[in-house]
């Protein structure tokens, strides 16, 4: 899943759409289950790109980024060669600190069937030190849009 498509406008769950790829496969066609996390990133990276807060500006102005601190995923249905696929990500929490997001994979085709679920853990930190940072206010007012629509959070 080596293209990247243009970010979505931004909205609560955000959604990233890409396709599979052979190389995304193993011997039998089915998306390999590490490749999850690398789709999980670059959709992440564009839901902060729709809404206006991209990894580089943070690193820019305050000297710090986002890693990951916790990947939980559940592997629900195959995804294969060829799948239209659709990644939602919607906030689960937001800290001084840590954000925690949730990241559905579906068939464009049947959006009412989830593949895999990802409650990923962000930490942010100072990339001088690797020591945790409070998320700037911006970035945390903003990334509570992700939270807006996601069903049982306030």
């Amino acid at each position: 899943m080596n293209r990247h498509p243009p970010p979505t406008p931004a909205q609560a769950p955000h959604r990233y759409r890409c396709r599979v790829y052979y190389e995304d496969t193993d011997a039998a066609g089915v998306v390999y289950h590490g490749n999850y996390l690398r789709l999980a990133e670059r959709a992440r990276t564009e839901a902060l790109r729709s809404l206006d807060i991209p990894h580089a500006e943070m690193t820019r102005q305050f000297g710090l980024i986002f890693m990951v601190r916790r990947a939980k995923l559940d592997y629900l249905a195959p995804a294969r060669l060829d799948d239209a696929l659709v990644v939602e990500t919607r906030a689960l929490a937001i800290g001084a600190a840590s954000a925690t997001l949730r990241q559905t994979f579906l068939r464009e085709e049947e959006p009412a069937r989830a593949l895999v679920v990802a409650e990923i853990q962000l930490a942010c930190v100072r990339i001088g030190d690797m020591r945790p940072a409070r998320i700037p206010p911006r970035w945390r007012d903003t990334l509570a849009r992700l939270a807006a629509a996601t069903p049982g959070q306030g």
